[in-house]
């Protein structure tokens, strides 16, 4: 019991507080690591068993011991899980906007969930294609790299001195717009499909005025859209898991 309380002094206590911001901030706001779905309580078992796990591969950083250093550490770390999670769930963005516009070509956008990721109402087709993106990811061990991420930046970068650089910025900006433009390519064909469907039907009632569109038109829309959708999903997901894993390479900007 001696030797226990003569190792936990003062550096110790700030180096254990500095890894665990470290760890609860990534999990946080990690893909599938901050699902509103897993407990509280299991996400805070997690991180404290990381924690421990971790502690004899940190070090402690050369830092001032105050309460004012110590706490700009702690939000420095804090922040670092912040943009780390903000470039991975971009890639899930992605999928969210390209579900949306499916959907308002569907004629779904009023058939709205709330999604446990977010904890906002999407519409059921991002919700539909973000949980397929998810499950892709836990079979292709996504969540391993991205543990193993957490490790390797107790050595790449030192506990509390996370500062985000000019190239961290210019990658962000450069995904925000990338998001938009991904968005409109995962879901062209279903909207490209469904325009050349608005344009038959307009034919056909110009051609067949009793041609009821509301009763026939939706339904037919709607199937092909689904059939079309089932048809591209493989390939969607493929753009997806491409895109995550070069996300997750580009983490290394924040060294």
């Amino acid at each position: 019991m001696q030797s226990l309380l003569e190792f936990i002094d003062q550096n110790q206590v700030i180096l254990f507080l500095l890894l665990f911001a470290r760890i609860s901030g990534l999990f946080a706001f990690f893909p599938f690591f901050s699902h509103m779905s897993i407990p509280t309580t299991a996400k805070m078992a997690l991180a404290i068993f990381m924690v421990i796990f971790l502690f004899p591969f940190a070090t402690m950083p050369q830092i001032e011991i105050n309460m004012y250093t110590v706490a700009l550490a702690i939000v420095s770390e804090l922040f670092m899980g912040l943009i780390a999670g903000l470039i991975l769930n971009l890639i899930f963005a992605m999928l969210q906007m390209a579900g949306m516009q499916i959907a308002f070509v569907m004629g779904f956008t009023m058939a709205s969930v709330i999604d446990p990721q977010s904890n906002v109402s999407t519409p059921i087709i991002s919700q539909i294609l973000t949980l397929i993106g998810l499950t892709v990811l836990l079979a292709l061990n996504a969540h391993h790299l991205m543990i193993l991420f957490l490790v390797k930046s107790l050595h790449m970068l030192p506990l509390g001195q996370f500062y985000p650089g000019g190239a961290l910025w210019e990658y962000l900006l450069k995904s925000m717009s990338s998001l938009f433009v991904y968005g409109f390519i995962l879901s062209f064909p279903i909207v490209g499909l469904s325009l050349l469907s608005d344009l038959v039907f307009g034919m056909l009632m110009k051609t067949m005025p009793q041609f009821n569109l509301l009763i026939v038109g939706f339904p037919i829309k709607i199937m092909v859209a689904f059939v079309v959708l089932i048809a591209v999903l493989s390939p969607i997901m493929f753009i997806f898991t491409r895109e995550f894993t070069k996300a997750l390479s580009h983490l290394s900007l924040l060294f």
